[in-house]
């Protein structure tokens, strides 16, 4: 996997460079939209009270550091392995490179997790009363047989779902513009600052939660090969997704806040439906909850074959053992891979909730992003002759900086998240010490 990557080796004939700046743009958007903020806006009202849409504005400009990187390091390198590509040509230690590429598998399994207690909370209790935990891993069970029967992704499903979420939160926009002009709900609440641990640290406490809701930008690294010019359209593509995105997160935001006390967003699992609920403009809470559902579910399901086939990929390349690579006879998928991954998100749905399984999430990509900025700087000493975006130096250093201070404890991170990190990222230390044990004894 290493030399292949650090060559960046392609399959024969190539992929076809077919999509073009506008596509590329929808696939960020779309990648970035989902259940983080359909499930974490009353997170996020806990750790700063109404004002809600600043740690999302101050997410989206620490985001746009990271980005920096991205785009110049995907115009230096257009090939689809991503942050595994970056650090091994920075560094070129193949336990790194691994142990990279299995924190981003991992922080799948962990966003999945999260996505399965938001399915089910209260967006699920419009349609059937369930315990949280009893409905999310039943919904785990569904999307572990979808996953192993085989899916099939095309564009167009692809879009059909990038419309569903981003519909659900127009509504909830459209619901907050029409609040405004008839006078209703209390605008001069998002303006309200609510924090036991003090402005600065509510913030970064915020922040740290609602970067969960940007994640997804990085995802698309994996078009590079696809994309018709990516030393063009990529970053203007990366940073007008993120733009888009972050405009229509501040205006959900407002609109929650504005119309639902802070208290009940924080305890609720369905925070947009309490405020369909509350709304004057009447929209059917139960069609909202099904979007919302279809949001959630979505994030879990693509997160769930991502890990599984990351997984796969790992032993067939033999980083991991073997076993991992193996198939389903008839149906043609990696049964031990998916059943591997599953496993692990059970266990993470019955001991995490929400808040931390979604902060989970944020500090594994942190420390990715973090050593994704320090590739950029490393990799000036490589350059290359074509042309292609150039981060000013300050914005990557400054990228490496501030996703560190996230992920540390002064974000006020509780230390479960960082243990469940740890044995997370444990477990593919273990599966790389045995997989080498083996390969000595030629097993």
């Amino acid at each position: 996997m290493e030399e292949a990557i650090a060559e960046g080796r392609i399959p024969v004939g190539g992929l076809k460079r077919v999509i073009g700046r506008r596509v590329l743009l929808l696939f960020v958007i779309g990648d970035i939209l989902g259940a983080g903020i359909y499930a974490l806006v009353g997170q996020v009202a806990g750790k700063v009270g109404g004002a809600i849409w600043l740690p999302f504005l101050v997410a989206f400009v620490l985001a746009s550091l990271t980005a920096t990187a991205y785009a110049e390091l995907v115009g230096k390198y257009p090939r689809a392995a991503g942050a595994a590509l970056y650090t091994n040509r920075a560094f070129g230690i193949p336990f790194l490179t691994f142990m990279v590429a299995f924190a981003v598998m991992m922080s799948g399994i962990t966003s999945a997790s999260a996505a399965a207690r938001a399915f089910g909370g209260r967006y699920l209790a419009e349609f059937v009363t369930l315990p949280t935990v009893a409905g999310a891993l039943i919904f785990l069970a569904i999307v572990t047989l979808v996953n192993f029967a085989g899916i099939s992704e095309s564009v167009r499903v692809n879009v059909v779902l990038t419309a569903i979420e981003a519909f659900g939160l127009l509504v909830i926009v459209a619901i907050g513009a029409w609040a405004l002009l008839q006078g209703d709900g209390d605008p001069g609440r998002a303006l309200e600052f609510s924090s036991a641990d003090g402005a600065f640290l509510g913030v970064l406490g915020g922040t740290a939660l609602a970067f969960y809701a940007l994640l997804g930008f990085e995802d698309s690294v994996n078009l590079a090969e696809e994309t018709k010019d990516p030393q063009r359209d990529f970053p203007r593509a990366l940073f007008g997704g993120l733009a888009v995105t972050v405009l229509v997160y501040m205006a959900v935001a407002f609109t929650a806040t504005m119309l639902v006390d802070t208290r009940t967003l924080e305890a609720s699992t369905g925070p947009l439906l309490e405020v369909v609920e509350v709304a004057g403009l009447s929209f059917p809470p139960k069609l909202f909850a099904l979007i919302a559902l279809l949001a959630v579910g979505n994030t879990a399901l693509i997160n769930m074959i991502m890990a599984s086939r990351l997984v796969y990929g790992m032993a067939q390349e033999r980083i991991v053992p073997a076993f991992f690579g193996m198939v389903h006879a008839r149906r043609a998928t990696p049964w031990p891979a998916i059943l591997f991954t599953v496993a692990i998100a059970v266990v993470l749905v019955g001991t995490g909730d929400i808040g931390g399984l979604a902060d989970t999430t944020v500090l594994l990509l942190l420390l990715v992003f973090a050593l994704v900025n320090v590739c950029v700087i490393v990799l000036r000493r490589d350059p290359v002759e074509h042309a292609h975006f150039r981060a000013p130096t300050w914005m990557p250093a400054l990228g490496a900086v501030v996703c560190l201070v996230l992920a540390s404890p002064l974000t006020g991170r509780e230390a479960e998240v960082y243990i469940r990190a740890a044995v997370l990222l444990a477990i593919g230390a273990v599966l790389w010490l045995v997989n080498h044990l083996f390969s000595r004894r030629g097993v």
